[in-house]
């Protein structure tokens, strides 16, 4: 991670706990089983990158571009992923453990959060059109203001969602999550 450019490099069982890197780029990079717990990368440049089995809890990312990230089987508690440049920004999860990071303002379309926990995330103001949430738990997740027209939480589970405060045209959801949306009315649904 010295080489400030970065280009189809696999970085495996890369130990990064605690430290800082500043201003590189990865592009096309492979990272497995790494630790960058409790790390910051300012002003870093992430681009068509996937991390695998990743440890990233609590890194602090400010200024830098996620651009087309897949995220598989990682660990990313507590990371404002809005701290992140907004040009480009394109994520997606599959079986992650994303619990207490924030999205705020982010604009996330069509973004794949699948098999994930997610409890307590907070999605205010986030543009979620078209995003899936499939089999993911929500528990305590914060949707505000949040754009989620066009998502699937089908198969989403643990959700607390007001549709007077998020806008959801054409979203899906199952019939075991209508509770989820009409909880703040206090009624039992049999």
């Amino acid at each position: 991670m010295e080489n400030l450019i970065n280009i189809d490099i696999v970085f495996e069982k890369t130990l990064l706990i605690e430290q800082t890197v500043n201003s590189r780029e990865f592009d096309n990079c492979t990272f497995k089983n790494c630790d960058f717990s409790n790390s910051t990368f300012k002003d870093c440049i992430f681009i068509d990158c996937i991390f695998v089995g990743c440890n990233l809890s609590m890194t602090k990312l400010p200024g830098t571009s996620l651009k087309t990230i897949s995220f598989r089987e990682c660990k990313l508690l507590g990371i404002q992923f809005n701290d992140c440049d907004a040009f480009l920004f394109n994520v997606g999860f599959s079986g992650c453990a994303v619990d207490y990071s924030w999205f705020i303002n982010k604009k996330m379309h069509k973004s794949i959060f699948q098999n994930c926990s997610l409890k307590g995330v907070n999605f205010s103001n986030a543009d979620l059109t078209l995003s899936d949430f499939e089999n993911s738990n929500l528990e305590g997740a914060i949707f505000d203001g949040t754009q989620l027209s066009g998502a699937d939480f089908s198969m989403a589970y643990n959700f607390k969602i007001d549709p007077e405060f998020n806008p959801m045209k054409n979203a899906k959801f199952s019939t075991n999550g209508i509770p989820g949306l009409l909880d703040k009315y206090n009624i039992k649904i049999v």
